[in-house]
């Protein structure tokens, strides 16, 4: 479907919901975009709006048709997003380029690009808003792709290309690279590398997608951890990784001159007794900085942590039910009164109340039906 058929198609279904251009929407509001593997139940980014007041999802829509629109990134002037196809084949990923209206929350393609590899799974921007980041997964390799002034992309000014195995032969027979993250001062990109067992650093240049190795320029994980993602704290000073492989969050001390980690503590996700087949996936910091929150799939359930304010050491608080089946991801909305839930087996985005004074989540009986494996939130003016 052309882009300008799309905006009508789009525009005249949030009208059909009261929620026209020209209504100045709540403060306490949010576009939310989803993504997920398209399939029958999903044709791409899906849109709803999403109220923090009452932690209600609603107005969903099909904002744009993208092949596996698993992992999405708004750029920091909100004006623009970024969704990569997860595909794998002769031609590799590509990331998309959207123009995104304040108002509306509408989508408008602006071109794609190549993500430089097979198989891309997680996009980051850097904090100027110059460069995007892509880790892909498939072909184990990180590429920086400069951001024009329309927001549109440049081919990839950077490809790095991962090297090496690891202990675990179904899993690790190869480099997997598997998110990208750039640090509070934006001088260093993380990636965990889950083939590798090692959390890679580069120095970043944001004006020239330029991607170069850090020194030290890795840190190794426990074999067979299987690094996924990670998080920093608000401090700046811990890092969290969440292992996907042997169920674990390791906290790391960050050095910010040298975008370094050595290793502090390791908790597990999972409950003591637990024996049947877990795999975790998204890790996030609570923006007040005293929580941490895991998933595991297969538990299927969200696990909480407490952080300690003076060694940011974590001890555990809950395992809550995440509401569905594999919750791949979640996401804490900006007010972090509210955690949503992406349950990808049984297609559905669930919403969980968060107690700031506890980090304890709880029901709230709020879900829609979207095959959800990645959330983003844009405030709506």
């Amino acid at each position: 479907m052309q882009a300008t058929m799309m905006c009508r198609w789009f525009a005249g279904l949030l009208l059909g919901c009261g929620l026209g251009f020209a209504v100045t929407l709540d403060a306490a509001t949010y576009h939310a975009y989803v993504g997920s593997y398209t399939g029958p139940k999903s044709k791409g980014i899906q849109y709803f709006q999403f109220d923090a007041s009452t932690g209600r999802l609603s107005g969903g829509a099909l904002a744009a048709e993208v092949a596996n629109p698993t992992w999405l990134v708004v750029h920091p002037s909100r004006k623009y997003l970024y969704a990569l196809s997860e595909v794998g084949g002769a031609q590799g990923g590509g990331i998309t380029a959207f123009a995104l209206e304040a108002a509306s929350g509408r989508l408008t393609r602006l071109n794609t690009q190549s993500s430089g590899g097979n198989g891309p799974c997680h996009l980051a921007v850097d904090r100027t808003g110059q460069c995007l980041l892509v880790a892909n997964y498939g072909s184990g390799s990180v590429a920086a792709l400069p951001i024009r002034a329309d927001g549109s992309l440049g081919e990839a000014a950077s490809l790095i290309q991962h090297q090496g195995a690891s202990v675990n032969p179904q899993r690790q027979k190869g480099p997997h690279a598997h998110s990208v993250d750039v640090d509070p001062a934006n001088r260093f990109v993380l990636v965990c590398d889950l083939g590798l067992d090692k959390v890679l650093t580069y120095r970043l240049e944001p004006a020239k997608a330029l991607l170069a190795p850090a020194e030290p320029p890795h840190v190794a994980t426990a074999p067979g951890a299987g690094p996924r993602h990670l998080a920093f704290h608000p401090n700046g000073r811990w890092v969290y990784v969440i292992n996907e492989l042997n169920n674990t969050v390791v906290q790391y001390a960050y050095q910010a001159d040298k975008g370094s980690l050595t290793p502090l503590s390791t908790i597990p996700t999972l409950p003591e007794g637990f024996t049947g087949q877990n795999t975790t996936a998204e890790i996030a910091v609570h923006p007040n900085g005293r929580f941490v929150y895991g998933s595991n799939r297969g538990h299927d359930s969200i696990v909480v942590y407490a952080v300690d304010a003076n060694t940011g050491r974590l001890t555990l608080v809950q395992h809550h039910p995440s509401g569905g089946k594999t919750p791949r991801h979640f996401a804490l909305d900006p007010s972090g009164r509210w955690l949503l839930s992406g349950n990808q087996t049984s297609g559905n985005l669930v919403v969980l109340a968060v107690d700031n004074a506890t980090g304890r989540l709880s029901e709230t009986g709020h879900s829609v039906e979207v095959p959800a494996v990645c959330v983003q939130f844009v405030p709506a003016p």
